[in-house]
């Protein structure tokens, strides 16, 4: 599937492709991004399948803090899935090097070459990362990924994870969706 642009507007249909293809390639592990917590209230906890939220790291925006709320954290956790905050697999600290020193470190450079798929593919691979370094996926056994650009979902792939020390092992299998970009 193809959308016309980016953006939140896709969420739904983003979410209703995910859930057919977990039953049609009987996917046990869902990894998706979440800032404010609206991709993740969108998605339906589903019997036998592991759910991870993941939102952007504390201090993104602001030092010691996250944009996703204690009170929404709770919810989604009260609904079954798990939420796991941690550096940016594909910048974390090489960015605070390279914004403070200039040039680009490999590491920004996988990130930008996923963007040519569009932000929501990039994102689709850092949190895949992010949540096996977490123990929270296994790495190369087939997962759905979410993400978006911006806010909301516009982008599923079915993908074998790996730790970041392996990020070049990482398998897209299927691209469920992505947007058209501007």
């Amino acid at each position: 599937m193809y959308f016309d642009s980016p953006g939140k507007e896709n969420t739904v249909k983003t979410i209703e492709i995910a859930v057919q293809a977990i039953k049609d390639f009987d996917i046990h592990h869902v990894v998706l991004a979440t800032t404010t917590g609206y991709t993740a209230q969108c998605f339906p906890a589903l019997e036998g399948v592991t759910v991870v939220c993941i939102p952007h790291a504390y201090g993104f925006k602001e030092p010691g803090k996250n944009e996703l709320s204690d009170e929404t954290i709770h919810q989604l956790q009260n609904k079954g899935f798990r939420v796991y905050a941690s550096s940016h697999a594909l910048s974390g600290a090489e960015r605070g090097i390279t914004g403070k020193f200039g040039g680009i470190s490999p590491v920004e450079m996988i990130a930008h070459t996923l963007r040519f798929f569009g932000q929501g593919m990039k994102v689709c691979v850092e949190i895949a990362s992010m949540a096996a370094d977490g123990g929270l996926i296994p790495p190369n056994v087939p997962i759905l990924s979410i993400g978006g650009s911006g806010r909301g979902a516009d982008t599923a792939v079915i993908m074998r994870a790996a730790h970041a020390n392996h990020i070049l092992d990482t398998k897209i299998d299927r691209i469920l969706c992505k947007p058209i970009l501007p």
